[in-house]
């Protein structure tokens, strides 16, 4: 398990890692992160395995934007207009999944979506043409990081490939949940 300075990470060294299907805890504008790439079957499983987390309960997917969004979930005209006030920053949404585009660790019939408004994010995004799985990079039942030294404490035995160490985050909040499949919308998460 590698530690590098989010000052000194390339973010070309970052896309061929995920392209190789390696596990990256990043820094987000939440809390640390564990992503992959969400169409590499290994890769998630990998990141269940790292949490402990139980494979029936899904995880969410970071998106570069309302385009890619609309590939992988049915999104309405209403849907959108909530999203492009929302988006980007803390809030996850779910949606109904579209069928066709193979991603693991996620509902057969939803999907939660998120864009995080992170610099390293969306400069990983310019690059890349996939969706991240995006979970909190902690243990199962863990409080979610914000410092690379709870990762560490953490990850004693397993982790992933790569932490990239953006320093303390400045709040230990996971983002809003919001369910966009129901008439009101519901907040699954606050």
């Amino acid at each position: 398990m590698e530690v590098i300075k989010e000052a000194k990470v390339k973010i070309d060294d970052l896309e061929d890692l995920l392209r190789e299907g390696k596990i990256l805890t990043l820094p987000t504008d939440t809390v640390y992160g564990l992503v992959c790439n969400a169409s590499n079957k290994e890769a998630v499983e990998r990141v269940f395995e790292i949490k402990g987390r139980d494979i029936k309960k899904p995880i969410s997917v970071f998106v570069r934007d309302i385009k890619m969004a609309e590939s992988l979930a049915e999104i309405s005209k209403e849907q959108e207009e909530f999203l492009k006030t929302a988006w980007p920053g803390k809030v996850t949404v779910v949606l109904k999944r579209k069928r066709g585009r193979k991603l693991f660790g996620i509902d057969k019939e939803t999907i939660a979506l998120r864009i995080p408004d992170h610099k390293l994010i969306k400069n990983l995004f310019k690059l890349i043409d996939f969706p991240l799985s995006g979970t909190s990079a902690n243990l199962s039942g863990e409080d979610s990081a914000i410092e690379t030294k709870e990762l560490l404490k953490q990850f004693k035995t397993k982790g992933p490939d790569l932490i990239v160490d953006g320093g303390k985050l400045k709040e230990r909040k996971p983002s809003v949940i919001f369910d966009l499949t129901k008439n009101p919308i519901r907040i699954l998460r606050q």
